[in-house]
């Protein structure tokens, strides 16, 4: 069984096609069939099932795949390590980000790359974080900054910061109140993510509390609309829409009588030896995450109610 045979297994099960897998690869697709009918003969069964549309892992397919990226991690790996081993980490790594994060941290991390690490093909792939968990023990990500991950022993877990979740509501509530209490929280109709949702709901069952949810919406750029269109309240990172809380597009309140918080944890897989190029990467993510913790980026909530606000926070990132 070669290398590349595994590699087209691979790529043909990630797109459920032969036909789609044989152009990506540049390869004739009765060229890619062979290839799968000669591993289903060496192994001795079928591994996938042949649809008038597509194709679909048998069960052994599916235990197959995961042995087969098991395969290809390694090599990867060694490439990588003996790359570094010859000067800076090479190699490609798969950061995966939730969106609340992705949108004022990604642009630091691509910059710190390209100036420490300039040899890392860094893929970043967006994505709420039961999807990056799925994504983490699958190997279709290296790494990932995930939001309070359940404990795992498939798991490495490295907690990186506590960022309190706020009160957030439409710019003309500036000035009207300091904060809000759980009592009037739990009274006031709230639209949510179905993710921040379930955070804030197991954080207020301790006090006996939850939330009042008026509407769920699983977009964050939906949910700032709302919010600066004057629709509704929600809760959310205080980080999540602090651009527009500093231009005075939205306004921001805290929680005053409990600790309700979200922990950003870089995850990776616990079963892998992580590459060069990944130690590398984390150390950037670490290092860019750091940087916006040590200019109160998460715990102070900006007072700014102008335009005049966008200037430090465009000198925040460039540190």
């Amino acid at each position: 069984m070669e290398l590349r045979s595994i590699e087209f297994f691979v790529r043909v099960a990630d797109l459920g096609s032969i036909s789609q897998a044989s152009r990506e690869l540049g390869i004739v697709q009765p060229a890619l069939s062979r290839q799968i009918q000669r591993i289903e003969d060496e192994i001795g069964t079928a591994l996938l099932l042949r649809l008038p549309r597509g194709v679909q892992l048998t069960g052994a397919g599916r235990q197959f795949l995961e042995h087969c990226r098991r395969i290809l991690r390694e090599v990867a790996t060694a490439k990588d390590e003996l790359s570094a081993s010859r000067g800076m980490p090479v190699g490609r790594v798969a950061f995966g980000v939730s969106p609340s994060l992705a949108s004022w941290l990604v642009g630091g991390i691509v910059e710190r790359t390209r100036t420490q690490s300039p040899q890392i093909q860094l893929k970043i792939v967006e994505g709420f974080s039961p999807q990056l968990y799925d994504g983490l023990l699958t190997g279709r990500l290296d790494t990932a900054l995930m939001t309070n991950p359940p404990p795992s022993r498939a798991l490495r877990l490295f907690p990186l910061v506590s960022e309190p979740i706020v009160v957030l509501s439409p710019p003309q509530m500036r000035g009207t109140r300091r904060f809000y209490t759980l009592t009037e929280l739990s009274k006031t109709p709230i639209i949510v993510s179905s993710g921040i949702r379930s955070l804030v709901d197991e954080q207020l069952a301790s006090y006996g509390k939850r939330l009042n949810v008026e509407l769920e919406v699983d977009s964050l750029k939906a949910i700032r609309h709302l919010l600066r269109s004057g629709t509704g309240l929600t809760v959310m990172p205080l980080s999540t829409y602090r651009e527009d809380i500093e231009l005075g597009q939205i306004a921001a309140f805290p929680i005053a009588d409990a600790n309700v918080h979200r922990l950003l944890v870089l995850a990776q897989s616990a079963n892998e030896h992580p590459s060069a190029a990944v130690q590398a990467m984390t150390q950037i993510i670490r290092a860019e995450v750091g940087s916006f913790s040590d200019q109160g980026f998460f715990t102070t909530i900006p007072n700014s109610a102008g335009p005049e606000a966008a200037p430090a926070r465009k000198r925040r990132q460039r540190k």
